[in-house]
């Protein structure tokens, strides 16, 4: 049985792509993993936003604007992995099993300190 959260990202992915199917397929693809960068920006906007680094704008954010862009990369990334392996909704399995090569590569695994 498959996480309800990857089939929602498969899903999320599939329909992304059932959307460009008339643009170049390596288009679609650089496309995807752009997005992650876009993603990546407005949550730095959000964090200058909440501390207020812009003085001519003040704060204009709060952390749970941060956390929500955060996530909004989180998806976007995985989505895009879904595209990469045609939608076969293993995205939260391989990011458990890159989750444990992590923690054993800084010695955090089950039986680090």
């Amino acid at each position: 049985m498959t996480d309800p959260t990857a089939h929602g990202i498969a899903a999320l992915s599939a329909w992304i792509d059932g959307a460009n199917t008339h643009r170049d397929p390596e288009a679609q693809t650089w496309s995807r993993i752009g997005k992650i960068t876009e993603e990546a920006g407005e949550a730095i906007a959000a964090f200058i936003g909440m501390t207020g680094q812009n003085p001519r704008k003040g704060i204009t954010h709060a952390r749970a604007d941060v956390e929500d862009e955060l996530l909004d990369v989180a998806i976007t990334a995985l989505a895009a992995l879904e595209h990469l392996r045609g939608h076969d909704e293993q995205c939260l399995v391989l990011l458990a099993r890159k989750v444990e090569q992590t923690l054993a590569r800084a010695d955090l695994g089950p039986q680090g300190p």
